[in-house]
């Protein structure tokens, strides 16, 4: 590498004024499915341009909107404002309930993370249906975390991005409580783990019945 390579690149262009700016994040939001990032939006705009900056003039705009600007992790998305989520509901939609088991599982990750399958087992009591992990991986609700430096070097899990967006969180310690869960058709109204760390209890008699199948889901 060259002494002129390790220099930051001038554009031959200046950048378009914050407005326009802004303008441009906004389509990127309005077309993009999934949420991005600052970088991602940078690399999408013509150099020099501060995506941050722009972000924070466009959710000042769209405050109060039927829409809003929403943060999700580290990533910006455009969502529907929550107090008008009822117009996206379909009476047609069956809500399916995840079985306690599934419940205990990602509480647990969702509270503990980074948790390993082992840390899983000892806190429900109860050994971990390998199909409740997979499925509730094939939601994209927990993921694979980094391993553990201990003997056998075990896997752990943590929550994802999708885990986050599903309950309107900017991170995983603004974890849902009760009422936010049975709202999403998650709970019923007995008592549930994510409220109480005695998340091992009765669990003995919500796991799997037939080797491989899974109780992620509630008939």
């Amino acid at each position: 590498m060259t002494p002129d390579e390790s220099l930051p690149r001038e554009s031959l262009f200046e950048a378009p004024p914050m407005g326009e700016q802004e303008r441009m994040v906004e389509a990127i939001l309005f077309a993009t499915a999934e949420a991005v990032t600052v970088k991602d939006l940078e690399d999408r705009m013509p150099h020099g341009c501060d995506a941050a900056e722009a972000l924070v003039y466009l959710r000042k705009r769209y405050a109060g909107r039927g829409v809003h600007v929403v943060r999700v992790g580290d990533a910006y998305a455009i969502r529907t404002a929550p107090d008008l989520g009822y117009l996206m509901q379909r009476e047609t939609v069956e809500t399916r309930k995840l079985s306690r088991a599934a419940i205990e599982t990602l509480a647990i990750i969702a509270y503990h993370q980074p948790v390993t399958r082992a840390e899983i087992e000892e806190i429900r009591g109860v050994a971990v249906s390998r199909g409740t992990v997979d499925q509730l991986i094939e939601m994209e609700w927990i993921r694979f975390g980094r391993r553990r430096m201990t003997p056998g070097r075990p896997v752990t899990f943590v929550v994802t991005q999708a885990f986050m967006e599903h309950f309107g969180l900017e991170s995983a310690r603004d974890l849902p409580g009760l009422a936010e869960l049975r709202a999403a058709g998650l709970l019923e109204s007995r008592p549930s783990p994510l409220g109480v760390p005695q998340v091992g209890e009765d669990a003995d008699s919500e796991e799997e019945t037939d080797e491989g199948q899974s109780e992620l889901f509630e008939d």
